[in-house]
């Protein structure tokens, strides 16, 4: 699908937005000193994810709540079309400004995703401008599959993100030079930072604020959104036992089910090989076609998935767990879970632990 990327763009001078407006005018009145007020914008178009939208501003705009007014966020929404537009479940966004008027010096800004956003091109002239909005921002991003947007715009080259994981495989087809990492809740490249899906942008805004003003106020809006405590970037948006897996019949499958059963085992290629009856090569090549991910790789995604179960639901030692789920020691598994993961799996304890 491609929109007219002409749409409502005027060459003349966009007239003073209310964001810069009310920038001066806070200027004006502190004797002409700069307030600490950041600008937070988001993109929306026709059938955007309403919760891409509504959870991060919720975040920013409970955080004024705690902080002083010389420090309050202050919210825009940019539409990539003009009027009124539907979300995805029906609701009417109304956007502050059309995107060929937001030529504000954005802190952050972040662009929304939405179930038909794969498949959508909005034009040259919506992606150039936000190659340079992104450029004179602080910090960019994106919610759910809106990486496809920065995508196409070219802002993901070279660079490591996340998305939705039904849309991972996807993006990593459009930019292959970028490192699609699709167990990550969210991911900081730079000033760069993508979330997963849906509701994880709500965790990447308490991540975003808690770097602007420290965890306490992060907790306290967490508390008044009734969410987790800002969950780490380190917790899986899904469980590699979900991935797809093989055909349930092929001797691929067999090895899979017998790598989740024997996970303290040495579980070498040649060992795997055997249980499929296959030669290492020719079994190496197969698992990697049928399961779309090599053999090793699904070994260590599995040993990690096992460790954050046992670490989410049980106090046994990082030692004790390390060896159930195949590591060499706890040490190796710290540095598994930091790979993969970016947390130790003390931290991923903390956070994400149901015992106490």
């Amino acid at each position: 699908m491609e929109l007219n990327d002409e749409e409502g763009c005027l060459d003349e001078m966009a007239p003073l937005s209310p964001l810069r407006a009310s920038s001066l005018l806070q200027g004006a009145l502190n004797g002409g000193k700069s307030v600490m007020s950041k600008t937070v914008a988001i993109v929306v178009f026709a059938g955007v994810q309403s919760l891409d939208v509504t959870g991060p501003m919720d975040v920013f705009s409970e955080a004024n709540r705690f902080l002083a007014p010389a420090d309050h966020y202050r919210l825009e929404v940019i539409g990539v079309e003009h009027g009124v537009m539907a979300c995805s479940n029906g609701l009417a966004v109304n956007a502050h400004r059309h995107y060929c008027e937001a030529l504000d010096d954005y802190d952050l800004l972040l662009v929304a995703g939405g179930p038909q956003l794969p498949y959508m091109n909005f034009g040259a002239t919506f992606d150039a401008w936000l190659r340079d909005a992104s450029a004179r921002a602080q910090r960019f991003g994106s919610i759910c599959n809106g990486a496809f947007m920065l995508a196409r715009a070219g802002l993901l080259e070279g660079k490591t993100v996340t998305t939705h994981w039904g849309d991972a495989a996807a993006l990593a087809a459009l930019c292959p030079g970028t490192r699609v990492e699709a167990d990550r809740l969210y991911v900081q490249d730079g000033a760069l930072y993508t979330s997963a899906g849906v509701t994880a942008g709500i965790d990447l805004s308490l991540f975003l604020l808690a770097q602007d003003h420290g965890p306490e106020v992060a907790l306290s809006v967490a508390k008044r959104l009734v969410v987790f405590t800002q969950r780490s970037g380190g917790q899986s948006q899904f469980s590699p036992f979900l991935t797809p897996h093989a055909e349930p019949t092929s001797a691929v499958a067999l090895v899979q089910l017998h790598v989740l059963a024997n996970l303290t085992g040495d579980l070498t290629i040649a060992d795997l090989a055997n249980a499929a009856n296959m030669s290492a090569r020719n079994f190496s090549r197969v698992f990697a076609r049928e399961a779309k991910i090599t053999p090793a790789e699904f070994v260590e995604r599995a040993r990690v998935d096992a460790a954050r179960v046992l670490l989410e639901s049980t106090r046994a030692p990082l030692k004790t767990v390390a060896y159930q789920c195949g590591f060499r020691d706890a040490q190796h598994m710290r540095s598994v879970f930091n790979r993969r993961l970016g947390v130790t799996p003390q931290q991923f304890r903390l956070n994400f632990a149901v015992v106490v």
